[in-house]
């Protein structure tokens, strides 16, 4: 253990890996961040950093399980006319991705349609618990989706168990310090709550497009994205110069 420390390579590594799985975890902060945003006011933040520390969760007990969660790639289902091949984690990231896009969509309609949000003055408590309940588990849900990629992309990163915990910890530390900010950047701005549902909808089809083998690097739709918030960072600019003037 000594020794792994003392090599600068290990520290490297470290970074390399912690830097991943904070970009890796990007989407799953934007998910969190608008499905908290349907809860009360005083419950968003609690949602936000349980929802973030049950990813912390998944993804060590995931890492734990690690000779389990690489049995996924064995092919379960096989469509010999298609020539198609479905393993576990196939079937979980299909799954998941109709999730992603049909969840986003139904945000994006609702706000198109300007359906009535969760009120924050509500005084049914029941109420309240049950939908504090179902935004945690849909939060749940995303979080074992996106820690199985995670978690597989450092294996492939890294051969120590160790590193890979420390990377987790760290990023997982980070995405909660973001997850604020973030959230409430996006509470502020709905036209940028769209653009991320926007983003999630790409992101469940990569998801899709994965689970039929069809591989298509995130590093396009990262750029995507930042492409349109810097336009639309532009838009805000110039409303708020017109407001001024």
């Amino acid at each position: 253990m000594l020794e792994l420390f003392s090599q600068p390579s290990t520290y490297i590594s470290l970074l390399s890996l912690a830097l991943m799985e904070v970009v890796l975890g990007i989407d799953n902060i934007i998910f969190v961040s608008i499905i908290a945003d349907k809860l009360p006011i005083e419950q968003k933040n609690k949602a936000r950093i349980l929802g973030l520390s049950c990813a912390v969760i998944a993804r060590l007990l995931l890492l734990f399980c690690i000779n389990w969660l690489m049995g996924l790639t064995t092919p379960l289902i096989t469509i010999d006319p298609l020539n198609l091949h479905l393993s576990g984690k196939d079937l979980i990231l299909l799954l998941g991705g109709l999730f992603l896009i049909w969840k986003s969509s139904k945000e994006i309609f609702e706000k198109m349609e300007g359906q009535a949000e969760v009120s924050a003055n509500k005084d049914d408590k029941t109420q309240k618990s049950i939908t504090f309940q179902s935004v945690i588990i849909q939060i749940l849900i995303i979080d074992t989706i996106f820690s199985i990629d995670s978690i597989i992309t450092a294996v492939g990163m890294v051969d120590h168990l160790i590193i890979m915990i420390l990377a987790i910890l760290i990023s997982s530390a980070l995405m909660v310090a973001l997850a604020l900010p973030i959230g409430n950047f996006i509470d502020k701005h709905p036209s940028i709550k769209i653009l991320a549902l926007s983003f999630l909808i790409m992101i469940g089809t990569m998801l899709v497009a994965d689970a039929f083998g069809k591989h298509i690097p995130k590093g396009y739709i990262y750029f995507a994205l930042v492409y349109a918030l810097a336009i639309e960072f532009i838009n805000l600019k110039l409303k708020k110069k017109k407001i001024a003037d």
